[in-house]
């Protein structure tokens, strides 16, 4: 989004240092006639490397470092002197980074292969290995070759293209039509300042809130983007926030009170989600029915059986702060399941 902080995708072209040639040298001192190899190793290339960092929350400082390159090993001296080591290219990442490379085959196709991800705090992930060092020529001495007039150039480093992509780590993610009061609830059960506004689309990138419940214990909640029929395939915001789901251990499914029909709106974003990835229907579900400020408990009791089944649901309202005790409570309740 133009203007935006928060980028959850970057591409990167990385490269990882050559490893150092190892040395062949022998010996010169004086008084010594015939001195013996003494070539010293070659240092190693540096590394490309990803570490988990919680004071990271979005990929913008890559979108203007797409080149990432190592440098060489130093190659080895005399006197057994070993070449330095070149320093790791260490790239910060926010926690819930995944990492996946793009490899071509000998016929142009290009696939997408897994690497890894980082979802903890100073947990490191390689990309690419630098290039060890070369062994210098006093390694290859024997009883048959004295003077071995060989040592070993340096393993070369290896180099790629690599899709980084961000799923935000949240415990409960709020799914919703836009403007169906995530943003409003988020900021009420916690201390996050997300844009609201009686209108689509306010949200624009995802936010993150910590929840504290009875007893000193928390949550972190996300507030993602609102979803519209048809978002899996590409329509309203499409599926570019879908994938920070996947992450959450619940899903919070918010309807406002005002809907046309509660039932339908409810299936029609969970069919979003299935068509996205069935794997997200595994999840604890909870259903909260916003806005309810302007009802009675009579007309919450005739709605009720109008509610889809099977999924606990509570009447909430953020701003007349109606259930928000019993929704948190009722969250953290599915968490420890």
């Amino acid at each position: 989004m133009a203007g935006s902080n928060f980028v959850d995708y970057v591409k990167i072209f990385a490269r990882s240092g050559h490893g150092g040639a190892g040395s062949c040298h022998f010996r010169r001192e004086k008084f010594v006639a015939f001195g013996g190899p003494d070539g010293g190793d070659g240092g190693k290339g540096g590394s490309i490397v990803l570490v988990g960092d919680r004071q990271y929350w979005t990929l913008i400082h890559l979108k203007y470092q797409r080149h990432q390159f190592a440098e060489d090993g130093e190659n080895g001296h005399g006197a057994r002197s070993t070449g330095k080591d070149a320093e790791d290219i260490v790239i910060p990442v926010p926690l819930g980074t995944v990492a996946r490379r793009l490899v071509e085959d000998e016929e142009g196709n290009t696939s997408i292969e897994y690497v890894g991800e980082v979802t903890e705090h100073g947990e490191k992930l390689v990309l690419l290995k630098g290039g060890r060092g070369g062994l210098g020529n006093w390694h290859f001495k024997s009883a048959t070759n004295q003077a071995p007039r060989y040592a070993q150039p340096g393993e070369e480093g290896d180099e790629g293209a690599f899709i980084l992509e961000l799923k935000v780590l949240a415990d409960v993610g709020l799914v919703g039509f836009p403007n169906a009061g995530k943003s409003t609830l988020l900021s009420v059960v916690s201390a996050a300042k997300p844009k609201i506004a009686n209108y689509a689309f306010t949200t624009l990138e995802p936010n993150l809130g910590i929840v504290e419940v009875r007893d000193h214990k928390s949550f972190v909640m996300a507030d993602i983007p609102g979803i519209i029929e048809g978002a899996h395939e590409g329509k309203g915001l499409g599926t570019r926030f879908l994938r920070h789901i996947e992450r959450n251990s619940v899903l919070l499914f918010m309807v406002p009170a005002d809907s046309d029909d509660l039932a339908k709106e409810y299936e029609i974003l969970l069919g979003e989600l299935t068509q996205y990835n069935p794997e997200l229907l595994d999840k604890q579900r909870l259903l909260a029915i916003t806005k309810c400020d302007m009802l009675d408990e009579e007309l919450i009791e005739q709605m009720r059986p109008s509610l889809p089944e099977g999924i606990p649901s509570v009447f909430i309202s953020s701003v007349a702060n109606m259930n928000i005790t019993k929704l948190k409570d009722m969250l953290w309740e599915a968490l420890q399941k």
